[in-house]
């Protein structure tokens, strides 16, 4: 069956000569686990290992940006008057700077691509195909069982082209889909890259794609261009629940042409936990010499299946252990699988014994849950600087594969809390004070405004990001934006800013704080009174995507 594919995430780890890429595995989870199988380009013979999906996990919860909407209540006495004058009665000033050749097609039967690496990594059975023709390429697929799609040939004759071999994945014939995890290919190349143009035969329109990258310093698109988001497109009333919306949009602005990233976060590393990603009491020796009951009680002395810290119910505690108690550990369908931990004597008794194997399932165990947790503490704990960036695109638009490459020199974007504020006075009348200082007249309290919506642009900047020097940004629309809002509040405002105990008042009015990431809450009086807002740029997702790439590097000779 094809696999329908929404989204991508992928991690890049930039160490010298070598890059290591961390792919994470979504599909439709209709899709049997049986016909699961992709295809991914690369340029090199790679290691393959097992990845981290406890490592995934962290690294989107760990930088996700969040929208939060406070409100200021004017006190609404006599001692403060009516005026609601502050320190700055007028609109902000603007933003800152923000930062193919011929293929003989042969006679037949056609040339057959040579699999130079046949091997199993956890779940999956892997190849590596080197060579052949478009032919004898989609001849092998469907020969050995892969799905095949008549518009996949004019792209896999661009790749075979250029000089990449293909790497197909699919689930080894015992593995069940609880048994996905994440992939690692450790490859000799200094070149970052996201294959997209093999994508476009199963992707969805604006397809989500997420990039992480690990390094000594921030990381930008090479080829691809670099955008802004202009914050007064974002719905601030809805908590930025149209996010994606403004990116989709932005990316596909004349001279991105929908090959752009927003950068969602690039600062220290340190600010993803290590915490879940290594139990400390795993150790997969025990369950070598273990019988199958004293298998049952190792998983929960080790606390690999048990309680969750948030919910209240037995299950086990990384992705990877419930694919393999279902192998090693099967119980009749009707038992409550919970019983583990209620009854482990009783989940036992239930157990076919004669599907225990011991050594292997200590096997299995170090290789796809212990060895990878390991491999990603190692890595947050050995690179210091993470890279985020985002983007949605369409099949249409996948002609060309994005590249990266280290620009150290580029400012941080750590400011992943960005919180406006509704500010209510006594008078009935309301403005916003967005994240950047500026105001925004309101003429409904509970809705954000459309403001000159033919006229209004999505970015503030398109800009290229060198490998040395300041951003080269190519189109600058802050004093359009600038302009646009300069009317709007002349029209429905002054826009008025609240009263604080900075501009001379002791007592200010009333900030709540809100999260809208779901990650975490806000510090109290996150958006406090004042005259005006705390620095800071347009905010990012609340999401991210999931899903499969690979890598690239020069045409091999």
């Amino acid at each position: 069956m094809p696999v329908e594919q929404t989204g991508e995430t992928i991690l890049f780890v930039l160490d010298g000569a070598e890059i290591e890429v961390h792919i994470q595995i979504a599909y439709d989870p209709a899709t049997e686990a049986a016909q699961f199988a992709w295809v991914v380009p690369v340029t090199a013979l790679p290691e393959f290992s097992v990845g981290s999906q406890q490592l995934f996990s962290n690294l989107l919860a760990g930088t996700v940006p969040s929208y939060g909407l406070g409100n200021y209540f004017e006190p609404c006495d006599d001692s403060f008057g009516e005026g609601g004058e502050g320190c700055d009665e007028g609109a902000g000033t603007g933003g800152g700077d923000d930062t193919s050749d011929h293929l003989d097609i042969g006679s037949l039967p056609p040339p057959p691509p040579e699999v130079v690496l046949h091997t199993t990594v956890g779940a999956f059975e892997v190849f590596v195909l080197d060579g052949g023709t478009v032919d004898g390429v989609m001849q092998w697929l469907g020969d050995n069982g892969f799905q095949q799609d008549a518009a996949a040939e004019p792209i896999l004759g661009e790749y075979l082209a250029e000089g990449f071999l293909f790497v197909a994945f699919r689930l080894a014939t015992d593995a069940e889909a609880a048994e996905i995890h994440p992939i690692t290919l450790r490859m000799p190349t200094t070149e970052p890259c996201v294959p997209i143009r093999l994508t476009r035969i199963a992707a969805k329109e604006d397809m989500d794609i997420r990039a992480f990258f690990l390094a000594d310093g921030r990381v930008s698109a090479l080829n691809w261009r670099h955008v802004t988001l202009n914050p007064l497109k974002l719905d601030w009333m809805g908590l930025g629940a149209n996010y994606r919306e403004v990116v989709t949009m932005a990316v596909d602005e004349p001279e991105a042409n929908g090959h752009a990233w927003v950068t969602e976060y690039a600062g220290a590393s340190d600010l993803v936990t290590t915490s879940e990603l290594l139990g400390p009491l795993w150790s997969s020796a025990p369950f070598e010499t273990a019988t199958h009951e004293e298998a049952v009680d190792l998983l929960l002395a080790q606390e690999l299946y048990g309680f969750g810290p948030f919910v209240d119910q037995c299950g086990p505690l990384h992705p990877l252990v419930a694919g393999l108690v279902a192998r090693y550990l099967p119980t009749p369908p009707e038992l409550d699988l919970e019983t583990l931990c209620y009854d482990p004597a009783a989940f036992a008794a239930a157990v076919d014994p004669l599907a225990w194997d011991g050594p292997a399932f200590a096997a299995e165990l170090q290789a796809r849950v212990i060895d990878p947790s390991l491999h990603a503490v190692e890595l947050l704990e050995t690179w210091p600087y993470l890279t985020r960036v985002y983007t949605t695109i369409s099949p249409g638009e996948m002609i060309e594969d994005p590249t990266f490459h280290p620009t150290p020199g580029l400012p941080d974007v750590t400011d992943l809390q960005r919180t406006g504020t509704v500010n209510n006075f006594c008078d009935g009348a309301t403005s916003f004070s967005l994240p950047d200082g500026r105001l925004v007249a309101l003429t409904n309290s509970s809705l954000w405004p459309d403001i000159a919506p033919e006229q209004m642009p999505w970015v503030e900047t398109i800009e290229y990001l060198p490998a040395d020097g300041a951003p080269v940004i190519e189109v600058d629309n802050r004093e359009l934006i600038q302009g646009l809002l300069d009317a709007w509040n002349a029209e429905n405002g002054p826009p008025r800013s609240p009263i604080s105990a900075a501009c001379g008042d002791e007592t200010g009015g009333l900030t709540f704080g809100s999260d809208t990431s779901g990650a975490g809450a806000l510090d109290d009086g996150a958006s406090s009174c004042a005259c005006r807002g705390a620095g800071g740029g347009p905010g990012a997702a609340v999401l991210a995507g999931l899903g499969l790439l690979g890598l690239r590097r020069r045409r091999r000779s």
